[in-house]
């Protein structure tokens, strides 16, 4: 019986953490520019692992351009509706990879002589899972460099300084994840997985 009560648990516990591993994508379709066009996807494995972003964008001018995630998906009036930097934890505006940086902050878009961007990289901070998704939020494109934080200018903290809003797009599901969504600590798959796992526990050491 206890041999049989072990052999559950191994297959319910591979089956817990294949729920956890399941890809959520999302994709942003840049728009609100006669000239400013672009895709922006995101995928990410489980709740815990990084954002893979891969962005595509043509008409900017050549050179630097902020990037961010703005808080609000509301495109009624605009990229302007999209509010400020997602910054649910209140902190200063930063680089990517500044440990102290809003969660919107992804830095800047270069792009070539031609005005296309055409890059991917994965952030640590931003998640398509739970409470702080990004899902339902706003990419947008500026018109001038962002500084970083890294200047005097009275924006530079808040904003990076980096103008006007060239182009936006609300971020929806690409793929839906096969984990429950949102997922907080892990799926509530794995969570009622590890409940089971207890019980069963018990009930083989009582008999």
């Amino acid at each position: 019986m206890k041999s049989l009560v072990i052999i559950f648990v191994i297959c319910l516990s591979c089956c817990a953490y294949g729920e956890d591993n399941k890809p959520a994508k999302a994709i942003a379709v840049l728009g609100f520019s006669d000239k400013v066009f672009g895709n922006v996807t995101f995928s990410q494995p489980s709740c815990h692992e990084a954002v893979f972003i891969q962005i595509a964008i043509v008409g900017l001018t050549p050179g630097k351009h902020g990037f961010h995630v703005h808080e609000k998906g509301d495109l009624s009036g605009g990229c302007v509706s999209t509010g400020g930097h997602y910054n649910p934890d209140k902190l200063k505006h930063g680089a990517r990879e500044d440990s102290d940086r809003h969660v919107g902050d992804l830095g800047n878009v270069v792009a070539d002589q031609t005005g296309t961007v055409s890059t991917s990289y994965s952030d640590n901070v931003i998640t398509l899972f739970g409470s702080r998704s990004i899902i339902g939020r706003a990419i947008v494109v500026h018109a001038a460099e962002d500084d970083l934080g890294r200047t005097d200018h009275p924006d530079s903290h808040k904003t990076g300084n980096a103008g006007g809003r060239l182009a936006c797009g609300i971020i929806g599901i690409l793929e839906p994840s096969d984990v429950d969504w949102p997922c907080t600590s892990g799926s509530s798959h794995l969570g009622l997985a590890s409940v089971l796992l207890l019980v069963i526990a018990v009930i083989s050491f009582r008999f």
